[in-house]
């Protein structure tokens, strides 16, 4: 079972911009404090401990394919760390967007 939690005092102009940011979220008021709520959690959980999962592929022991998100700093950093890595050497060998564009596009 949740918990109830209420915030009090809340400024007018704040109670505003919720309800227009839920309005265009299509959600309920209380449903956009739900996400909010979790999208700051995930960022919590993100800055406290990177995810692999998202810069490999493969989910780490225990997580799932949804779990956390990466900063762009965070990512640059395992990026980085894994250039010697047999997937990095492998991604290296794919041809870039730009040669696949001027290839079909020369096709024609």
């Amino acid at each position: 079972m949740g918990v109830n939690l209420s915030i009090k005092s809340v400024p007018e102009a704040w109670a505003e911009r919720l309800r227009l940011r839920a309005e265009r979220n299509h959600r309920s008021l209380q449903g956009e404090l739900m996400a909010i709520v979790e999208q700051a959690l995930a960022q919590d959980d993100a800055a406290a401990v990177p995810r692999a999962a998202s810069v490999t592929g493969t989910p780490m022991a225990g997580e799932s394919w949804q779990s956390g998100s990466l900063s762009v700093e965070q990512t640059s950093a395992l990026l980085l760390a894994q250039r010697g890595t047999p997937g990095a050497r492998a991604a290296a060998k794919l041809p870039r967007a730009v040669d696949i564009v001027r290839a079909d596009r020369d096709r024609r």
